[in-house]
């Protein structure tokens, strides 16, 4: 994709946002009913599905189970359909394997799980459309679904990427056209606003030290307009739900 104009002489990007502006993000809680959990979320066009089952007992054998805590198992999928490309994508495949050994890492440090011992509590997030920043979309989605299913977290996850471009411009939340062209590198980021503490980092390429600062503030700051989001949504979801709760 060399040779697309990613920033205009304007300042806007291909699909119109300024630099440090994100996607449209539209989400929505109890989206199944047979879920403890459940999430939909649109960052862009990339759309994430995610549902919680648990806490119960641990499945399986009883190792896994720990005494003084809940065990986390999380795993991450791709629809077939969710890119252009319609290849099967076996579950349990490297990369998806590595994601969820990603979001099972960054939940742990929020979700208080001494609080549920003996137990297991399962995160599940399939992409249904891919179109850049799908790890921090399932963080994003997982968080909410996490929340509807009543489990007790230290803070909201919200995630976002950021990214410098050649002219030395740094981006918020890139789309997948520009995460495929003319990037440096992509930053993703979690963090538990509150505390500004993070809890998941990546880097998929080198970056000039002098440059760090300016992407790691920028990601921040997606974050932290992230959690403005969620938090909207969880408010009014909670506003709705006790409101039904009263007319009954």
């Amino acid at each position: 994709m060399a040779g697309v104009e990613l920033l205009s002489d304007q300042g806007f990007r291909i699909d119109g946002r300024r630099p440090g502006e994100l996607r449209r993000v539209q989400c929505k809680m109890g989206v199944f009913s047979q879920a403890d959990g459940s999430s939909y979320l649109e960052q862009g066009n990339t759309k994430v599905l995610a549902a919680i089952y648990g806490p119960h007992e641990s499945r399986g054998s009883k190792t896994k189970a720990a005494h003084d805590r809940a065990v986390l198992n999380c795993q991450f999928s791709m629809a077939t359909f969710s890119t252009g490309e319609r290849k099967r994508r076996p579950h349990g495949d490297r990369k998806s394997l590595e994601i969820s050994m990603h979001l099972k890492q960054t939940f742990e440090a929020a979700i208080l799980t001494s609080l549920y011992p003996r137990s297991q509590i399962d995160i599940y997030v399939e992409v249904l459309q891919a179109d850049g920043g799908n790890l921090c979309a399932c963080i994003n989605a997982a968080t909410l679904a996490l929340m509807d299913a009543g489990i007790a977290m230290r803070d909201y996850v919200c995630a976002s990427t950021a990214s410098m471009l050649e002219d030395e411009h740094p981006i918020l939340d890139m789309s997948h056209i520009e995460e495929n062209s003319g990037m440096v590198a992509v930053m993703s980021m979690a963090v538990l606003p509150k505390s500004g503490q993070i809890v998941y980092l990546e880097m998929n390429n080198r970056l000039h030290k002098d440059h760090l600062d300016k992407v790691h503030e920028v990601a921040f700051k997606g974050c932290k307009d992230i959690h403005t989001v969620l938090d909207g949504v969880v408010r009014k979801h909670v506003a709705k739900a006790a409101s039904r709760t009263g007319n009954s």
